[in-house]
Parts: C-alpha cells; sequence; structure tokens
C-alpha cells in the first residue's frame, strides 16, 4: 500500500454549494476554498441524494440511496451489516479515522472507522422520529423553528464552535500522528464540521468579514400561500412559520451570520490544508471536499432544507489529486453515491458485489473522459412528508414527483431559479412520461411508504421504553488512555521525546 494516497474527505454541514464564490455566488469569502477549486476538479451540478443530515451520510457513506438501506430521516438506524466506504478503505489497508459529525443513527458509531476522535453533535437514538400517521402535528421540542432566523447574529462561544474547534484541533494532531507512527498504511481521514448549519450565530470576527451593504436578499423572495408547492406549504408548518413573520432586516442578519459561519468553515479547510503540508503529506494526498446538502437560507421564503429546491439540493464537491488531475471544471450531474466508488477507485481498489453500490465514479470524468450522463436520484421520507417524495434530474429536467402531491416539473436549462412549473405544459409531455417511469424503475412509492410507516411506528414504540429505567446511551465516547499520553514511565525520556519528534532528529555532523 506504499503508493496508495492518503485522502482526505472534508464535510461542512447545510453548506449550499450556490452560496460559495467558487459556483458563481458573490458574497461569501473563501480564499482557501476558492484556491483548492482553482487548482483542482470542480463539480458544478453535483447533489445529495437526501436533502437532511443522518440519511444524506448513510447514502455518501454506503454508496446507496437512503431508502434501500432503511435509513429513512433524522433518527432511522443505519444498520452495522451496511458495508461502507470506510469498510472498503479498510479492507484495503487503510487506516480509517473520523473526527466530527456524522450522524449515525444506532449502536455502530464506528461503520467501519477503527478510530473515531470526538463524539456526535447529535443525538444517536430513535428520539427524532417522525410520525406520519398524524402528520398535522408539530413535534415541538425537535422540530426546527424560526428562533435561529431571529437570534441570528454575533456569537464568541456557541455548541458548534465548541464541536468544530475540538474538530479541528483532532484532525491536525491526527495528521501530525500519522507521519510519526510510520505503519506504512496510508490514511483514510474524514474531517466533519457541524458549520454552517444554523443557528445562525457566528464570533465578530467571521461577522466583520462582510459589510452591511454586501448582504444580499434572496433571488427568489417569499411566495403567497396560493402560489407554494404542496411540500413548501407542509415545510412552513414544520419549521413554525407563520409563527413568525420574517422582516428584510432579520432575513439579512441570518444570511449574514450564514456567510460567516462559511468564512469559519474555510478558515478550518485552510488550517487542515496546512497541516498538510507542514508535515509534508499534501503531495500525496487525495483531498475531497463536500456537504451532505444545501440551505434554503430564505429562497422563496423557504429556510434550512428537506426539499428538492437547488438552494437545497445542490452540494460542493471539489476533488484535488496533485498530479494526477488537471485543474477544470465539470457541468455534468453527479451525485453523493458516486464519492465510494470514486475514493476507492483512487485508493487503487473497486467496489465489491457485496457493496451493491448505485453510485458511479468520477475518476473518468475527473481526468477529463467523457462519461454518457445518467439520471441523478434523490429522495425524501422525513417529517413534513405524507408519502415518499422522489426527484429525478435527467439532462436539464428536473422532476419532483409524489403520490400525494401534484409534481413538479422544472427546466432548469430555461428556468434555472425553478419559477415555472411545466409538469402541465404539454410541450414537456413525453419527458414528464419517461420521467415518471424513471421513477417506478427506481421506487416502489407504494411498498416504501408502507416500510417507512412501519419503521416509525416500530421506533417509536421502542425509544420511550429504551429512556425507561437505567438508559445506555449509544452517543459514541472517546476513548483515550491517559496512561499512554505524553511520557510515562514505561520507556525513557529520550527515546519518547524522539519518537514523538517530526522530522526526527538527525545526528549532529
Amino acid at each position: 500500500m506504499a503508493d496508495s494516497p492518503n485522502i482526505l474527505m472534508i464535510m461542512a454541514d447545510q453548506l449550499s454549494a450556490l452560496a460559495l464564490r467558487a459556483y458563481g455566488h458573490p458574497v461569501a469569502r473563501t480564499p482557501h476554498l476558492d484556491r483548492l477549486a482553482a487548482q483542482g476538479v470542480v463539480f458544478e451540478n453535483a447533489y445529495c441524494n437526501f436533502p437532511l443530515c443522518a440519511p444524506s451520510r448513510a447514502s455518501l457513506m454506503s454508496g446507496q440511496l437512503a431508502s434501500r438501506i432503511g435509513v429513512y430521516d433524522n433518527a432511522a438506524e443505519f444498520s452495522a451489516s451496511v458495508p461502507t466506504l470506510a469498510h472498503g478503505l479498510r479492507a484495503l489497508g487503510y487506516a480509517t479515522c473520523l473526527a466530527g459529525k456524522m450522524h449515525f443513527v444506532g449502536p455502530d458509531q464506528l461503520h467501519g472507522f477503527e478510530e473515531r476522535l470526538t463524539t456526535d453533535i447529535y443525538p444517536a437514538d430513535f428520539g427524532w422520529t417522525p410520525n406520519w400517521d398524524t402528520p398535522e402535528e408539530r413535534i415541538d421540542w425537535w422540530y426546527h423553528n424560526m428562533a435561529s432566523v431571529r437570534q441570528a447574529g454575533i456569537a464568541e462561544a456557541t455548541n458548534q464552535l465548541d464541536f468544530d474547534e475540538e474538530v479541528a484541533f483532532q484532525a491536525e494532531r491526527r495528521l501530525a500522528e500519522h507521519v510519526r507512527r510510520q505503519d506504512g498504511r496510508p490514511l483514510f481521514l474524514c474531517v466533519s464540521f457541524t458549520h454552517p448549519h444554523d443557528p445562525y450565530a457566528v464570533p465578530r470576527a467571521y461577522w466583520e468579514r462582510y459589510r452591511p451593504h454586501e448582504i444580499d436578499l434572496p433571488v427568489v423572495p417569499a411566495l403567497p400561500p396560493d402560489a407554494m408547492d404542496a411540500h413548501s406549504l407542509r415545510l412552513t408548518r414544520v419549521c413554525d412559520m407563520p409563527a413568525a413573520a420574517i422582516t428584510d432586516a432579520e432575513l439579512r442578519r441570518a444570511r449574514h451570520a450564514y456567510y460567516g459561519e462559511i468564512a469559519y468553515v474555510d478558515d478550518r479547510i485552510g488550517q487542515l490544508l496546512a497541516a498538510l503540508h507542514r508535515f509534508g503529506l499534501r503531495d500525496g494526498t487525495v483531498v475531497l471536499v463536500t456537504s451532505d446538502h444545501g440551505e434554503m437560507l430564505g429562497e422563496r421564503g423557504l429556510w434550512y432544507k428537506m426539499h428538492f429546491f437547488e438552494w437545497a439540493l445542490r452540494v460542493p464537491l471539489m476533488l484535488s489529486a496533485p498530479g494526477r488531475f488537471a485543474a477544470h471544471r465539470v457541468s455534468q450531474p453527479v451525485s453523493l453515491i458516486d464519492v465510494l466508488p470514486s475514493l476507492l477507485e483512487l485508493a487503487g481498489g473497486r467496489v465489491d458485489p457485496v457493496m451493491r453500490g448505485a453510485g458511479r465514479s468520477l475518476v473518468p470524468l475527473a481526468a477529463g473522459a467523457p462519461t454518457e450522463p445518467r439520471p441523478v436520484l434523490a429522495e425524501y421520507t422525513a417529517e413534513g412528508a405524507l408519502a415518499p417524495i422522489l426527484m429525478v434530474r435527467d439532462g436539464g429536467l428536473k422532476l419532483i414527483w409524489s403520490e400525494a402531491d401534484p409534481p413538479l416539473l422544472f427546466d432548469l436549462d430555461r428556468d434555472p431559479r425553478e419559477l415555472r412549473n411545466v409538469a402541465q405544459d404539454s410541450a414537456y409531455a413525453v419527458r414528464l412520461v419517461r420521467l415518471v417511469e424513471t421513477v417506478r424503475e427506481n421506487w416502489d412509492p407504494a411498498t416504501l411508504r408502507t416500510a417507512v410507516v412501519a419503521s416509525q411506528r416500530a421506533r417509536r414504540f421502542t425509544w420511550p421504553a429504551l429512556m425507561t429505567g437505567q438508559h445506555t446511551s449509544w452517543d459514541y465516547q472517546p476513548h483515550i488512555d491517559a496512561s499512554q499520553r505524553y511520557w510515562r514511565n514505561t520507556q525513557s525520556m529520550d527515546e519518547m521525546e524522539a519518537g514523538r519528534r517530526w522530522p526526527p532528529t538527525s545526528p549532529e555532523p
């Protein structure tokens, strides 16, 4: 494995590609991402496969649609038997390590990673299970609301800052540990930050990177209820939007803080890239940067994610492999299920048939080779839905389809802002039929709905039972053996100091 590259996969949380300069947005200041984009491969139309945290991450890690592995929402168990990217790389001889958020639900909090340097920021249990049996119910204790928007602004200490500071510190230390171990194994290090996920709160230093007049209002303003699609209307209730009329000043403050959070993440990315250079690892390391889903950020009057509009569904996807790929941009639509086969190929392996991955390696596209386009698939089976909501992007057309709602069809080539639903336009009738056929080729919507409801009912029964009496947490507990840290009397001082030094000491001339 000596010739296999190290792999550093950096994830942000709720980072829309459409909010980045590398994807054409004029506001966010991201010098490190901009430099990475200029020197690497930028996938201009990369999509998540589920616009919600846990299912999207399970999909990325498994290379499969979340519905195939039963990860229907943010409280659905990710089964330990599902092979993941970490399993695949570990089988190839990689040391596999996770720092930060991955939102694994269930007792298995490793999923193929040998090491996990931090706990997760979100709970690993079934407490956030939606209830399609009573779809009008608002589960106030964990549903989104508008507090994040109304309270947006400056904060020098937050729950998320605590988490991401620890993630960056532990990840940088793990890179130092890699060059000191010299065990011959390449490293797969996944570093996953929780910013710029709401709440929109950022230290003053990042807030002041932007002047108030620079902060833009949404390109598509809030729509009146009678102009909203059925799912958007439900999301206004899920997020308790009628309870808070958001002013333009509040909207700008939330966007201002979000851009500040993006700058914060960019600095953490710069910190990791600098560490690669400092430890002599950059030339031998593949770097991939992405996010689990986007953020509506007030576009169309919507916030957070949970829909299939471009702001919520498009994610950054940048790949840098020094000496392997020339810098260029790829316009062909791709998705996060393509990450697993791509990194396995770059590692010198392949997708084992047992993994049943639905993705396709992006290495040929990154190398500039022509590749036959294929539809991008995404799905949603969580809070706010009445039945599975399914998305197909094929060429410039995007279909959003559910048995519970009228279809939405957008021609992104002619209507990139998704303002005109052409599902009833006779000029698109033939193509609409074909897209619906693609939906039915890839999902059985009625059977899937039955499985989702059964899973919800089982989890709504088991969670309160597990919380009764003595509760055993599934949340990951990082283990630190203090007896093996720093200097202990198991070795001499000279041996210890020499073994922890990099570059190694050299004899005096």
